[in-house]
């Protein structure tokens, strides 16, 4: 097929011998099949900012930071050298990803490298080579289901000990390879730690895996496998062999409503005295 425009630099340097075919267009970006030498890769070329239907929302934002200080402040202002930056680091983001995951034994693909926008990385095949399915598109048994729910749950855990949360996980940014599950589509992934929305999106995540194989599996349909691992990890006993049950045990203590009106009261309070000392700090008296 004819090189796309955003192609052609990589091909002038020598990363890409030839596009094979366009694999997919989605809200983040355009994917290829390329040629690099004698292996076979794909290239993800994101969309500008303008052309995404999918934005980059402060809640994916929050805890990312640029080493560069000026940079770090032009993008907390919001000017136009920092929505630059921001959207740089949005791309970086997956790229980051994919090596730190890759590292703590996540199954993703392998990247190559990214430049000008444009990312080139493994291009993720199944048992016959061909490109491997999303796993939407996938039939499977009860018993498939419960199998491949479990390793994706224990991927999750893996992200998680690596202090990372994918954020918009489901069976649309899933493949299924020769080798298993491949997690893919991670420039929205969020910081663990430095995230406030981050128990939420785990939740959010792992139900989605949930919903999905309970069609097929509807004893999954009633676990709580997000809430138990970031119960979990909040108390620093996660780890990559952790035993999940899919349970939460609920807290069914009695709550002393009393008391809990009893601190309004005395916050109220403590705030009308704050506000007549500051009163009489301003009159002088």
């Amino acid at each position: 097929m004819k090189t796309p425009k955003r192609l052609l630099p990589l091909v002038e340097e020598g990363l890409i011998d030839e596009v094979i075919s366009q694999l997919m267009s989605g809200k983040e970006a355009t994917v290829y099949v390329v040629r690099s030498g004698d292996a076979t890769r794909c290239a993800k070329v994101y969309k500008d900012a303008k052309q995404r239907s999918f934005r980059q929302a402060a809640s994916y934002r929050e805890g990312r930071k640029v080493k560069n200080s000026r940079q770090q402040r032009a993008m907390e202002k919001g000017s136009r050298y920092g929505r630059e930056v921001q959207e740089q680091a949005w791309q970086n983001a997956e790229v980051d990803a994919l090596f730190q995951l890759a590292n703590a034994g996540v199954r993703v693909p392998q990247p190559f490298i990214c430049t000008d926008g444009v990312l080139l990385m493994e291009l993720v095949t199944d048992a016959d080579g061909n490109v491997a399915p999303r796993l939407n598109d996938v039939e499977m048994t009860e018993e498939r289901a419960l199998e491949l729910h479990a390793r994706l749950v224990n991927e999750v855990v893996r992200m998680l000990c690596a202090g990372m949360i994918h954020g918009d996980l489901s069976e649309y940014n899933i493949l299924l390879a020769a080798d298993g599950p491949v997690i893919i589509d991670l420039p929205q992934a969020v910081d663990a730690a430095g995230n406030l929305e981050a128990p939420a999106m785990l939740e959010r995540d792992v139900n989605n895996l949930a919903t999905y194989f309970g069609r097929f599996a509807p004893a999954l349909l009633e676990t709580r496998y997000g809430k138990e691992i970031w119960s979990l990890y909040e108390a620093g006993a996660l780890h990559v062999d952790a035993a999940l049950t899919g349970r939460v045990e609920l807290d069914s203590t009695p709550i002393d409503l009393e008391a809990v009106l009893q601190e309004l009261e005395d916050t109220r309070l403590d705030e009308e005295a704050r506000l007549r000392y500051e009163q009489s700090l301003r009159s002088g008296t």
